[in-house]
């Protein structure tokens, strides 16, 4: 199974650098000088890392081949994958992958039926899990412990606490 680790962002400088937006917890374990890294489209790569390293809370990375500017803004928003096993989770029981989350029911605490995951948004101040409802609506739902306090993988549920408002119709327009 693949497993998206990151998405690169923007050129930094004109050496061919480029920002990546970290989604793993191991950084320095995926993103290590000599590592190689599937890309998602498969055109972009497979792209070997050949230096990393940390600028004002950022990780910027450089890829053989990679040597400009422009060589570097044709990598923009590339996202790098790394192959894992199927029965692989992380260690931190509170961390999931998002293909475990992708399918899941959407439960309230009295058990109603408020639709099932189709998609985490891994935006820079949160994640949010993108939630289709029975009626066809898509609701945007903050992936944190207050709103979303129970993840139950055998039971293939979330449950929420949401809002006031958060699954309520949409007004007529």
């Amino acid at each position: 199974m693949q497993l998206v680790v990151g998405r690169i962002g923007r050129p930094h400088g004109v050496r061919g650098e480029l920002t990546v937006e970290v989604r793993t917890d191991s950084p320095e374990l995926r993103f290590a000088p000599g590592s190689s890294l599937l890309t998602d489209p498969e055109s972009a790569g497979p792209l070997e890392i050949t230096g990393a390293r940390w600028h004002s809370g950022r990780l910027l990375l450089t890829f053989a081949g990679v040597a400009d500017r422009t060589a570097a803004e044709a990598l923009r928003n590339v996202r790098l994958v790394v192959e894992i096993p199927d029965d692989e989770t992380p260690e931190d029981p509170e961390d999931f992958y998002d293909h475990q989350l992708v399918g899941l029911g959407v439960v309230d605490a009295a058990g109603t039926d408020l639709g099932t995951v189709t998609d985490v948004l891994h935006l820079p101040s949160q994640e949010l899990l993108a939630v289709r409802t029975p009626d066809g609506r898509e609701v945007l739902v903050p992936f944190v412990h207050e709103i979303v306090p129970e993840v139950d993988l055998a039971a293939k549920r979330v449950r929420v606490t949401p809002p006031p408002g958060l699954f309520a119709d949409a007004p007529e327009g």
